[in-house]
């Protein structure tokens, strides 16, 4: 599927009246579908005034009982796919505050207990020291001062037992010099640190390791209900449960070519080494 952002914009809006314009082509009243689909009356006038987005399932429970050809059910299952998809432009969260954008994450990373990471082009701001988090804010239009500020305040989440965390990186994403040569040490000393964690699983993946996907995106997945891809011009926010499903099997994939525990930690304190040297 092609995500075009402004489509992106409507699509919640165009689902409702899609839905609400089928069940009047078909003479049906609300009270009738509700039944027919085991859903309140409620929920669907919820649904066709645009309080609640229907997930997946309600969308083709509906389509279903409204005999909807299958040349609509694809359009409109598509449809349902990008209300449950959000674009949020960089330029957006500049103008907005790049603070705020730090509060919106720490919301999420507070409330999910499940964490995963894969990182094939740069430390996330969760593992990374104050000077490769300021190094990588210089080209941002921001107040780099208080915005390394609230990284830093998010990075205690870590620390909560109750959660569970996995990194996954790549050699690149480790050894990407953002910073100074001996900073990039601290960098990764730091790295080695959050490994022992007994919350938090640190997998890398080292280059000439035979891994038959490429790496294309950095994304993270809170529990099983959200996933964030990032790009260079801003990311993308899927909530749909086949979207999860699919970055989970991803992270999988990628999960089951990583290195762990003392192998992770030699090959990060080998790289360590060579920026000391």
């Amino acid at each position: 599927m092609t995500f075009d952002p402004e489509q992106l914009g409507r699509s919640k809006a165009d689902l409702v009246e899609t839905l609400r314009a089928m069940r009047k082509r078909a003479g049906r009243t609300q009270v009738w579908l509700a039944q027919r689909c085991n859903m309140s009356q409620t929920k669907l006038s919820n649904i066709e005034t645009g309080r609640i987005t229907p997930g997946l399932v309600d969308v083709e429970l509906i389509l279903r009982a409204l005999g909807a050809p299958p040349e609509h059910v694809t359009e409109v299952v598509a449809l349902a796919r990008l209300a449950h998809t959000e674009w949020q432009s960089k330029r957006a969260s500049w103008r907005r505050g790049l603070e705020k954008r730090q509060a919106e994450l720490a919301g999420l990373e507070t409330e999910a207990t499940t964490l995963r990471y894969f990182l094939p082009a740069m430390v996330t701001g969760l593992l990374a020291t104050p000077e490769y988090i300021r190094a990588g804010l210089d080209h941002s239009p921001v107040d780099i001062s208080r915005t390394v500020a609230r990284k830093l305040e998010r990075q205690a989440v870590l620390y909560d037992s109750a959660k569970r965390f996995t990194f996954l990186l790549t050699e690149q994403a480790v050894r990407w010099s953002v910073v100074p040569h001996a900073a990039m040490a601290v960098q990764i000393d730091r790295l080695v640190s959050i490994s022992r964690l007994t919350h938090v699983r640190m997998g890398v993946i080292p280059l000439g390791t035979t891994v038959g996907r490429g790496p294309m995106n950095t994304f993270t997945i809170y529990d099983q209900r959200l996933a964030t891809v990032e790009t260079f011009t801003g990311r993308l926010v899927f909530q749909d449960a086949r979207d999860i499903t699919e970055h989970l099997k991803l992270f999988s994939f990628y999960e089951g070519h990583a290195l762990f525990d003392d192998e992770a930690r030699a090959a990060l304190e080998k790289w360590a080494a060579l920026y000391r040297s």
